[in-house]
């Protein structure tokens, strides 16, 4: 039987295109709050006996976690197979050591959150950093696909002569196969982040860079203060004002007012968080992590199933 995908909360069309890549059933379920602010939940569409996708991107996660975590339990109560998270973004993936006595690290209570909520979790180009993986961090199968060849085919067919910027030593690992993918140079500047606004980077090597447009790559744009003082800088050594390709359109407060105002020429993300930029999909590489978490999830199923019998073999 199919799978059965539910959505909820995701950027328009997201969902239905994941199905498709899939073959995906797209159930229905109502949603909506008491007169108190709790959530108010019911699967429309039967889920019993069949395997469950639910599909929830996490920016501004807090008001989404709790109906979240009541469709995953009434799925499995109501007879779900197996219920399965895809979150495009992942969110409390910065928050990985405790900085300062006292503080939460956030990163492992939320995977401890959900690795006893789902069965198994498929997100999209997620922050590691001090995490080799996501196994590191989850208890249960969790697998990361990326957008770095949705976001090098984009720049590579809508960008005249490319030349990609990461902003940081962070960007590295992913620059370098974006710019494989466009055609492109790639260059990868330094950062110091001093607080959550507070961002200094070093222009030295924008001296040296070949003439083109620039392209800005990041991850993640939050309050989106790396790509303005990268645009900043570019504007300062004469470059054209510079194309901004991001994975995770966060842009919270004013930040995309203050880097449209900043110079930049374009922005274009991936609609792996809802935005007015989003330009690339995401369901290409979402639908094959989801496919590799559920068959991690068939193959240890089987395994446990033999096991009997082939211990009275032995």
């Amino acid at each position: 039987m199919k799978p059965l995908l539910f959505d909820l909360h995701s950027a328009p069309g997201l969902a239905d295109r994941l199905a498709s890549a899939l073959e995906a059933d797209v159930g229905e379920l109502s949603r909506r709050q008491f007169p108190d602010g709790e959530s108010y939940l019911r699967f429309d569409t039967p889920v019993g006996d069949r395997d469950i996708i639910l599909l929830c991107t996490l920016d501004r996660p807090d008001a989404k976690l709790a109906p979240l975590l009541f469709a995953a339990e009434a799925a499995k109560a109501q007879g779900a197979r197996s219920v399965g998270l895809a979150a495009p973004y992942l969110a409390y993936m910065r928050q990985d050591k405790q900085f300062h006595p006292g503080e939460a690290v956030t990163s492992k209570s939320f995977a401890r959150l959900l690795s006893a909520t789902v069965d198994w979790l498929a997100t999209i180009d997620p922050h590691l950093h001090r995490y080799p993986t996501l196994s590191a961090l989850y208890g249960i199968p969790a697998i990361a696909g990326s957008a770095v060849g949705e976001l090098g085919a984009w720049i590579g067919d809508n960008v005249d002569q490319p030349v990609i910027i990461g902003p940081d030593e962070e960007s590295r690992q992913w620059v370098d196969r974006i710019a494989s993918v466009a055609g492109a140079t790639s260059v990868v500047l330094r950062k110091e982040r001093s607080g959550d606004y507070d961002v200094a980077i070093d222009g030295e090597a924008l001296d040296h860079l070949q003439r083109g447009t620039p392209v800005i790559v990041d991850d993640i744009a939050a309050s989106a203060r790396t790509l303005i003082e990268t645009v900043r800088l570019l504007a300062g050594h004469g470059h054209k004002p510079p194309t901004c390709a991001v994975v995770h359109a966060i842009f919270a407060g004013d930040s995309y007012q203050r880097l449209t105002e900043a110079g930049v020429g374009r922005v274009a993300s991936t609609n792996a968080v809802s935005h007015e930029t989003n330009a690339v999909d995401i369901s290409r590489p979402l639908a094959e992590a989801i496919r590799i978490a559920r068959a991690t999830i068939e193959a240890a199923s089987s395994a446990d199933a033999r096991s009997p019998v082939e211990s009275l073999g032995d």
